[in-house]
């Protein structure tokens, strides 16, 4: 996948078949645009390529309302990450700012998604707004369509177990910590990715060694505190091991991630990591006393071996 910053830089694009949209989370409905994109790109022998946006609209826009209190599913890293999984063939990341946000619907598909990318076709989801003051939508994209020779397309609304998809309600699955929900509507388990260091001794000293994981972004989304069952995925390792989460309301950069691995493949200290999220497994419990600790540490663990993932 190749990845771009501004559309100035990009040079040839074959027979661009085009989406756009923040992309938070790449759930299922994501999904479904990505492979209807692939399958267009493949019909008329060309290259599938998303334009999305950093920071996210909401947190320019609306920074003291809206976007104050915005936390997403994915930081930068995690959906470049995802997107490439899913086999995007180009990347555009814009800087979003209040001059780009003033750009009508009719100049973006002119001077954008004409001028710059020469688009063949172009795919939107479902109830899909662009442009200043989100003016722009599936029936002007057809208008345009109709006079510049392009092709729309539109993606019905996802649903699982007839209740739609959406980032938001990912995001409120995840922070009532119910992570079984929020991957089914992920389509893929919930991760957290960054650099793992060693943790403090105090959990090593009974028996329970960790990696502390490094929270990149300070809009990202963490579970509540407490207790999961995590796959981590180093360069070279894959381990299944229970994560401790405790957050710091006050800076989300500071809240504490750490795993104890069940399987050891040598150290992974200093490796970015991926933590693939499956289940929570308790409530977080102010245990000081260190057998207490020790005694419900290794229920939990005992739990946590017991699930198959």
């Amino acid at each position: 996948m190749k990845i771009f910053y501004d559309f100035d830089h990009i040079g040839e694009i074959r027979n661009a078949v085009v989406t756009t949209g923040s992309f938070d989370g790449v759930h299922i409905g994501h999904k479904v645009i990505l492979q209807r994109l692939k399958k267009l790109a493949v019909e008329i022998g060309g290259e599938t390529v998303l334009i999305t946006f950093h920071p996210h609209p909401r947190k320019v826009l609306y920074p003291d309302t809206a976007g104050k209190e915005l936390f997403l599913i994915n930081s930068q890293r995690e959906k470049i990450h995802l997107l490439q999984k899913a086999g995007l063939d180009n990347l555009i990341i814009v800087e979003f700012t209040l001059e780009f946000s003033k750009i009508t619907s009719i100049d973006f598909v002119k001077n954008i998604l004409l001028n710059k990318l020469h688009s063949r076709m172009i795919v939107i989801g479902f109830n899909h707004h662009f442009g200043h003051n989100r003016e722009g939508d599936y029936g002007e994209l057809r208008k345009l369509g109709n006079s510049n020779g392009f092709e729309v397309e539109e993606i019905p609304e996802q649903d699982i177990h007839n209740e739609s998809v959406s980032s938001t309600k990912i995001r409120q699955a995840i922070q009532a910590g119910s992570i079984q929900k929020a991957n089914a509507y992920l389509d893929h388990q919930y991760i957290i990715m960054g650099l793992l260091s060693k943790s403090s001794p105090t959990l090593e000293e009974i028996g329970f060694p960790c990696y502390t994981l490094r929270i990149e972004d300070d809009c990202k989304l963490v579970p509540p505190n407490g207790v999961y069952a995590v796959t981590v995925i180093g360069d070279d390792s894959f381990s299944r091991a229970m994560c401790f989460i405790r957050k710091n309301v006050d800076s989300p950069l500071d809240t504490l991630v750490e795993v104890h691995l069940l399987e050891s493949y040598g150290s992974i200290e200093g490796e970015v990591g991926t933590l693939l999220f499956h289940k929570r497994i308790r409530e977080e419990r102010n245990l000081t006393n260190p057998e207490d600790l020790k005694k419900q540490l290794t229920i939990d663990r005992n739990q946590v071996d017991e699930l198959i993932f």
